[in-house]
């Protein structure tokens, strides 16, 4: 999986050695978040869903280049793979995706920071890399919101972590970030990893998974700045009050809970990567915009992306792993009947 265009798109110096831990820097998460920046976002989000990534369609060579994105930052802030400590994908075999037209091999990315107290309590914080491709035209679908957005957001978050893990305030319990190819043609790559865990599933926390967060809704114009949530409470009523308190105590965005009515006709719900953590009993959180005018179309472009209020987004879905991943006890799905 070698590219040798992604290499000079990127410019990533790379580096697969561990971080060295310096003398302990005394900095709280309100510092980490703040390194999630406008200028990051936009720098990361204008490559990842530029036409040379032919619209990231699942199995095609835009999908490889995305991919090779993704390992490349990772390796480049000395961040692990997910599978082994060098190994970044997970492969998933064309025989997989039952439902695709002219299924191809495929692969999940992952990458690792390992937990100081707790190591073996997982996070998973997950977007998909995948897009729609091109139409008969040759036009682009650029995906730049969708997912595009949840994606680079990953990136900013897991740097975040790594500047933490460098100054000795590493999280106590690991983070995986899962970004999962497949979605679009049926939820495959996260359904693969909840199907074959890197991870065991019973020591996997919580997923926050992170699915188009770039736009405004039309129904939200004007308004505040917000975000929707699903799934919050629907396991942990723990996880849900977390999530409130961190907004509260930090980024003030409204949460919006229309799409997390048990009667959306939108079906929300089940409709992103996060549905196959919750099937399986662990707790989710889905963070998402809404939909919009652009929403599958080839006008989904970087530069209609408010920036802005995505590094908002972002750094409320940072703080929020953030607090899971240090308080003393271990988030349950305590609204799940034994």
């Amino acid at each position: 999986m070698k590219y040798t265009l992604l290499a000079l798109l990127t410019g990533f110096v790379i580096s697969c050695g561990p971080a060295q831990n310096a003398k302990k820097v005394t900095k709280t998460n309100v510092d980490y978040a703040s390194t999630i920046t406008v200028d990051d976002l936009k720098s990361h989000l204008y490559t990842f869903a530029s036409d040379e990534m032919q619209g990231r369609m699942t199995g095609s060579e835009g999908q490889k280049m995305a991919a090779e994105y993704l390992v490349n930052f990772y390796k480049s802030e000395g961040i692990a793979g997910g599978v082994t400590a060098e190994d970044y994908y997970q492969e998933i075999p064309a025989s997989y995706f039952s439902r695709a037209r002219d299924p191809k091999d495929s692969e999940n990315v992952l990458a690792f920071i390992k937990g100081s107290e707790f190591p073996d309590e997982v996070i998973v914080l997950s977007a998909h890399y995948d897009h729609v491709g091109t139409d008969k035209k040759g036009n682009v679908y650029n995906g730049a919101d969708d997912d595009g957005s949840g994606t680079v957001s990953m990136l900013e978050m897991a740097q975040a972590f790594q500047q933490a893990v460098k100054e000795g305030n590493g999280p106590k319990r690991s983070i995986l970030f899962l970004h999962v190819t497949g979605e679009e043609i049926g939820l495959y790559g996260s359904r693969y990893y909840t199907d074959n865990p890197v991870y065991p599933l019973e020591n996997t926390v919580c997923n926050l998974n992170t699915d188009m967060i770039g736009r405004i809704d039309p129904d939200k114009a004007g308004g505040p700045d917000y975000i929707y949530l699903i799934g919050s409470d629907k396991l942990s009523q723990e996880l849900h009050d977390v999530s409130e308190m961190i907004n509260s105590k930090y980024v003030n965005l409204e949460l919006d809970y229309t799409y997390n009515d048990e009667n959306d006709p939108n079906r929300f719900y089940y409709r992103s990567d996060h549905y196959n953590f919750a099937k399986n009993n662990i707790p989710i959180i889905f963070y998402f915009n809404g939909t919009h005018e652009d929403y599958h179309q080839i006008t989904d472009t970087p530069d209609k992306i408010e920036y802005e209020l995505m590094a908002k987004r972002a750094q409320l879905i940072f703080l929020t792993a953030w607090e899971v991943a240090n308080r003393e006890g271990r988030i349950t799905a305590d609204k799940v009947k034994p």
